[in-house]
């Protein structure tokens, strides 16, 4: 049975930070699926796991929290970047343990390719 190319998962209730994520990690040859919520999301991992997850922090239902900890609950774990509007003062460090990177919208191109790199065990290249 062939393996399932590695793949980065994209969760944001809103489909024009999906569409705009997905461009942009597309640009840098990265396999990309996104979702509109954490629950369309889970329906999914019977598939296969991402290599990354990113997710927005505030969302209708489940928060990115709350789906970090569903994950981790089912003995899923997946190397996490967090992506909010909010002030990120707002969170303890209790709840951005495990996750690989807290980013606030707009995101920054570098910002967001170094923590994909971090969050994939990938070396950063050289300059």
């Amino acid at each position: 049975m062939p393996e399932i190319p590695p793949w980065i998962a994209v969760v944001d209730d809103d489909p024009g930070v999906l569409k705009a994520l997905s461009r942009l990690l597309r640009s840098r040859v990265f396999n990309v699926r996104t979702f509109g919520s954490g629950e369309e999301f889970l329906a999914t991992l019977p598939n296969g796991r991402p290599k990354c997850l990113i997710v927005d922090l505030q969302m209708p239902n489940m928060s990115g929290l709350a789906l970090l900890k569903r994950l981790a609950d089912d003995g899923l774990p997946i190397p996490a970047i967090m992506i909010t509007a909010q002030d990120d003062a707002a969170l303890s460090e209790h709840e951005k343990a495990g996750v690989a990177a807290f980013l606030r919208k707009p995101l920054q191109d570098d910002a967001l390719f170094a923590a994909v790199d971090k969050a994939i065990g990938k070396p950063t290249s050289g300059g």
